[in-house]
């Protein structure tokens, strides 16, 4: 598991700006959606990754804890699954252009549909009453990439938890992506997963200081669980 580290200025800073340290710690469920990016195969299985992020193995128990807490609450679970194939050449020549042809044929052979690199990992517990989302870029909070926004305005949502790997790349640029389309954003501190330490601090501590707030599984389910204690108790009387 990653050592996460929020240097004491930064969480003083936040303070002063926003009068505590963290403004979401008290969502309600019934309008967050846990976002979970990218837990796939060809981000996590040796010999099939095309770029292989070992900590994402480790972050999976926190993943299903904040996940299993989401839906005993109410609220809403999302795994979003990134696809590449012969349509993100047109729709995305840039990144291909900074590739190269043959990291971009690897890319597309892992993450193609259908394909093994596609399919979440199997530790992930998923239930059929959780949504399945596909994006073509890095972030799920852009039409041109995915549908993501629109799906979760119709349910009511207004608040995303953002756990999945890695961090500094589609976890990061879906949690910036989605503060500016106006949803309060949250990422998990313990719940994704990048390259080295520095990398994930780094992105915490972006996010932290512009784009929401930053909460570890332990908070997150505490919150969860007391509710749905609360919501359980008040059932019982009515």
């Amino acid at each position: 598991m990653h050592q996460v580290a929020i240097p004491p200025e930064i969480t003083e800073r936040v303070i002063r700006h926003r009068g505590r340290a963290h403004v979401y710690e008290d969502f309600d469920p019934r309008r967050t959606a846990f976002v979970v990016v990218d837990m796939q195969n060809g981000f996590m299985m040796p010999g099939v990754a095309h770029v292989l992020c070992p900590m994402a193995v480790e972050i999976v128990p926190n993943i299903n804890r904040i996940a299993a807490a989401m839906r005993r609450a109410g609220g809403t679970v999302v795994w979003v699954i990134s696809t590449f194939g012969e349509a993100s050449l047109k729709n995305w020549p840039v990144l291909h252009e900074m590739a190269g042809p043959e990291r971009t044929a690897v890319r597309i052979a892992t993450l193609a549909e259908g394909s093994i690199g596609h399919r979440l990992w199997d530790g992930l517990e998923t239930r059929p009453e959780d949504l399945t989302v596909v994006k073509t870029k890095y972030s799920a909070f852009i039409p041109t990439s995915c549908h993501l926004d629109a799906i979760l305005r119709e349910r009511g949502i207004d608040t995303v938890v953002i756990a999945g790997t890695v961090t500094n790349v589609c976890c990061a640029s879906t949690a910036r992506d989605a503060m500016m389309q106006n949803f309060r954003t949250v990422m998990v501190t313990d719940a994704n997963a990048a390259m080295t330490d520095a990398e994930h601090n780094a992105s915490l501590v972006a996010v932290y200081l512009s784009f929401g707030d930053i909460l570890s599984t332990e908070a997150i389910v505490a919150h969860l669980d007391g509710l749905a204690t609360k919501q359980g108790a008040a059932a019982a009387i009515d």
